[in-house]
């Protein structure tokens, strides 16, 4: 089974987690720069250990609402993935909207 903490946004100790598909400097990199972005807005974790599911999942066990996800496809498409904790449903969204998605998505 699934182990999920469903906190309500505003009472999840993160809002959002920022997960490089894998530790190649090309995605680090990049996923550090959307954390420097969220930062000021929202509290953030980081996390480019083990793989992209088991990060999930931890987050998930945390009550993190978001995960956002910067893949391969990000360096083509100046985009990334967004993760939804309750519906695990997943969202392309450009690096140009995603600060104000995340905010609406928490309603905050």
């Amino acid at each position: 089974g699934r182990t999920v903490l469903r906190l309500h946004p505003r009472l999840a100790p993160y809002k959002v987690a920022v997960l490089p598909l894998s530790r190649k400097p090309e995605l680090t990199g990049p996923a550090e720069e959307l954390l420097a972005r969220l930062q000021p807005h929202v509290m953030c974790d980081y996390d480019e250990t083990q793989n992209i599911g088991k990060r999930y999942r931890r987050q998930d066990e945390l009550g993190t609402p978001l995960c956002i996800t910067y893949d391969f496809d990000s360096i083509e498409d100046g985009a990334v993935t967004v993760r939804d904790r309750d519906t695990m449903e997943q969202d392309r969204v450009s690096l140009d909207d995603v600060v104000d998605h995340v905010l609406s998505r928490l309603g905050l």
